[in-house]
């Protein structure tokens, strides 16, 4: 199967200031007859330093002290290329954790841990949040993507697990609040099953069961296997299985013509989400 799409997210890939290396890789798209000359891909949290002791280890300046997991700036970041022009964006990926109504921060003897001060710089994306408008032909189209950190690895206070429920509850207040007005799509790697696995899988079961969404939710089996079908996304056979952790959720006023998971090669451990969508009239 062969695919070419109009607008691809990418995910875990380096941020350099000019885009260089976005630039190379869709010039290579390019030359195999991909072309998707516009791109969207501003600079990730993830690396991004902060000076301070953010997950309360007594250290500074390690990679878990950056606004979101990196060893580096940029260190896997998002980035967007479509076909069509980009009509517009906004990036919510400075918006301060602490500032999400109902969310939960990690405590300690009645405080924030590691500390208050911590929380009044800590953003909540561990990537991004990003609203871009697209300019198709057949009328603007709207994504919501972002990419979350895992829910593991967050020492005794949880943190990540906290931090992970945040990043997609987020998208469930901006849809209760501020829906986009165009047709749209919610689009990229929440890190969290909506019903196994690490995490609290509730939140996922809410957005997924949001009014304005709509779950195609395609199934293929599992790389490398002929087992049957599934709706896992990502494939770890020495760690947590087989999990549901991305996400391709159209809003209600589009139609959905078709929906797959594509696994690049048996030893792939995401597979490629892709939908066929029509815009209303």
């Amino acid at each position: 199967m062969t695919l070419a799409p109009d607008a691809i997210l990418l995910l875990d890939v380096d941020h350099d200031r000019d885009l260089l290396a976005l630039t190379a890789f869709a010039a290579l798209l390019a030359e195999g007859g991909l072309v998707l000359p516009h791109a969207h891909a501003p600079r990730p949290n993830s690396g991004l330093a902060t000076g301070l002791d953010l997950d309360g280890n007594g250290r500074r300046g390690e990679a878990d002290d950056a606004q979101g997991w990196g060893r580096f700036a940029g260190a896997g970041g998002m980035a967007l290329l479509s076909r069509w022009p980009i009509g517009g964006s906004l990036d919510f990926s400075d918006f301060l954790w602490q500032d999400l109504p109902g969310t939960q921060l990690p405590m300690q003897a009645g405080q924030p841990f590691p500390s208050p001060e911590v929380f009044a710089v800590q953003r909540l994306s561990s990537t991004g949040h990003w609203q871009v408008t697209l300019a198709t032909p057949g009328g603007p189209l709207t994504l919501l993507a972002w990419h979350a950190g895992p829910p593991l690895f967050g020492g005794p206070h949880d943190r990540n697990a906290l931090r992970n429920a945040a990043e997609t509850a987020f998208w469930r207040w901006r849809l209760d609040t501020a829906p986009p007005q165009t047709p749209f799509v919610l689009i990229g790697n929440s890190n969290l099953d909506p019903q196994t696995g690490a995490g609290d899988q509730a939140v996922m079961g809410a957005l997924l069961a949001h009014p304005l969404l709509q779950d195609p939710a395609p199934q293929a089996p599992l790389p490398g296997t002929i087992g049957p079908p599934t709706t896992a996304t990502a494939h770890w056979p020495d760690g947590p299985g087989a999990l549901r952790v991305d996400y391709l959720l159209p809003d209600r006023r589009l139609i959905v013509r078709d929906a797959g998971l594509l696994w690049p090669n048996p030893g792939a451990t995401h597979a490629i989400l892709w939908a066929d969508l029509i815009l209303p009239d």
